[in-house]
């Protein structure tokens, strides 16, 4: 059948099942085509495997596929698995993605893309909506445009706006949302970013205590650990400095205590951690340094500091650095807390022998303790208050 035409729909069901023949043909085509595309299969002749795919984009698959998906009612079971085997096959997938990719130069990605975003507050989330958002967030190619980029970003933004909602961090955890993000860490694409941020809402607060294990069981500090221990060259070429990409690892490890414990159970770990240390603490007292210079300057003029400015020049010193500082020194004490006097002997050295002091440590989590609010109950911020004072007691 030509790319294109109206198919329509029979009325005559196939036997045995509730849809008609003409559905019935297409899904079991689908079918052969899943099995042709079987990433095994392709295996065996990668040579003749890439003569396939090239074919089957020539021959307006894509075009066909979607024009087939569109008149299949994911409604119905049946039809729903159609549309699942036809996303669901990682090389058919990459046809998808490829297709995708040079939506400004064919119709039939212009009308993938389309279908992609048709009503998708009408229908519940399932398996297909997965698909689609894997292919939409570029999850095996790298955006080739600055638009191209943008729009990335924005799909992973509204993401992160999904999850500040906390009845969201479930469905995130229900929707296999961490192992996608996994995915796209290891991929070592330029999602691998926005992924690192979208794990950073996922698992804060409460809420999100269980997409914390969840990210230990699925073996994400494996992925986490290399980009801990060495931030990557590429990341200031997708937009990001090393204060933000390595204040992300630190809050995202932050947020379980189990996932602190065991990334930090190396001594090269902890080596590192305290690197950051003092990389950061640094970068906090030349701006409290200027800052302590325009406070001098504004009272020999006869100026008010006031509530508002020192609200300000708190948000200017979280921004030099502070706010990376503050999680390093939480993940400090609460490793020190974990019962393994090797790491606390090994957090101590370090500070001892570059000139360190606990003290400090101390206070910059003291400080830290008295600014926890918006955004919070008063319940949470007294029971972190409470937390962080006893594993200061400890340290």
């Amino acid at each position: 059948q030509k790319a294109g035409s109206n198919p329509g729909r029979s009325r005559q069901k196939a036997k045995g099942t509730h849809f008609s023949i003409s559905e019935y043909i297409s899904i079991v085509v689908v079918d052969l085509l899943q099995e042709l595309t079987d990433i095994d299969t392709l295996h065996e002749s990668e040579e003749g495997a890439e003569v396939l795919i090239d074919a089957l984009l020539e021959g307006q698959v894509v075009a066909l596929m979607v024009q087939n998906m569109e008149r299949l009612d994911e409604t119905v079971k049946e039809e729903a698995d159609g549309v699942y085997n036809t996303l669901g096959k990682e090389k058919m997938a990459e046809c998808f993605s490829k297709a995708v990719l040079c939506v400004r130069k064919t119709a039939s990605g212009l009308s993938l893309q389309v279908w992609f975003w048709k009503d998708p507050a009408k229908m519940p989330f399932d398996a297909n909506k997965l698909y689609c958002s894997e292919i939409l967030v570029f999850k095996r190619h790298n955006p080739t445009t600055a638009e191209e980029q943008e729009m990335m970003e924005n799909l992973f933004d509204a993401l992160c706006s999904c999850l500040m909602l906390p009845a969201n961090r479930d469905r995130f955890l229900r929707g296999e949302g961490l192992q996608l993000m996994n995915l796209m860490l290891r991929e070592k694409k330029m999602s691998r970013v926005s992924a690192l941020k979208v794990l950073d809402y996922g698992m804060i607060g409460p809420e999100g205590s269980d997409n914390c294990h969840k990210f230990v069981d699925i073996l994400g500090l494996r992925t986490i650990f290399p980009l801990f221990m060495k931030t990557p060259k590429k990341m200031k070429k997708v937009g990001i400095s090393d204060k933000e990409h390595e204040g992300l690892l630190c809050s995202d490890a932050l947020f379980s205590p189990a996932a602190a414990f065991s990334l930090f159970l190396c001594c090269s770990s902890v080596d590192r951690l305290m690197e950051l240390h003092f990389k950061y603490l640094e970068a906090v007292q030349l701006a409290d340094k200027r800052i302590e210079g325009e406070k001098h300057d504004m009272v020999r003029r006869g100026e008010i500091i006031d509530d508002a400015m020192d609200d300000e020049f708190y948000l200017r010193r979280l921004d030099a650095g502070l706010f990376v500082l503050q999680l390093v020194c939480y993940i400090m004490v609460e490793i020190c807390n974990a019962g393994v006097p090797q790491l606390q002997q090994r957090v101590h050295q370090i500070l001892n022998l570059r000139g360190g002091s606990v003290k400090i440590v101390r206070h910059i989590m003291r400080e830290y303790a008295e600014n926890i609010g918006d955004g919070k109950s008063e319940e949470f911020k007294e029971s972190e208050q409470k937390r962080i004072l006893e594993l200061l007691e400890n340290f």
